[in-house]
């Protein structure tokens, strides 16, 4: 299933790991942990916010691909699941 994880950093966190140089270690350990279709990041409601895309086969992934979010970064997650658009066309022709 195709997810979308929203990570909002918390910025005292955030700014320890970028002072202390490991923030680059951070975020690629979690790009090869989640090889997400797409990641991009930017400032959200005013913090440090990042979006991945990828593939989940089952729920039990969540722990070791979230946990370093929390315990490194104080972050707050969200994972939703979403759709491409050849996905909403094939939902939809299931309407009916």
């Amino acid at each position: 299933m195709r997810v979308m994880l929203k990570a909002t950093l918390d910025t005292d966190k955030g700014n320890d790991a970028i002072r202390g140089g490991k923030m680059p270690q951070i975020m690629q350990e979690a790009l090869e942990k989640l090889k997400p279709e797409a990641a991009y990041y930017g400032p959200c409601g005013g913090r440090r916010t990042c979006f991945m895309v990828f593939d989940m086969q089952e729920s039990a992934q969540l722990p070791p691909l979230l946990e370093p979010f929390f315990t490194d970064l104080n972050a707050d997650v969200e994972v939703f699941p979403i759709m491409n658009g050849d996905d909403l066309q094939k939902g939809l022709s299931q309407l009916a």
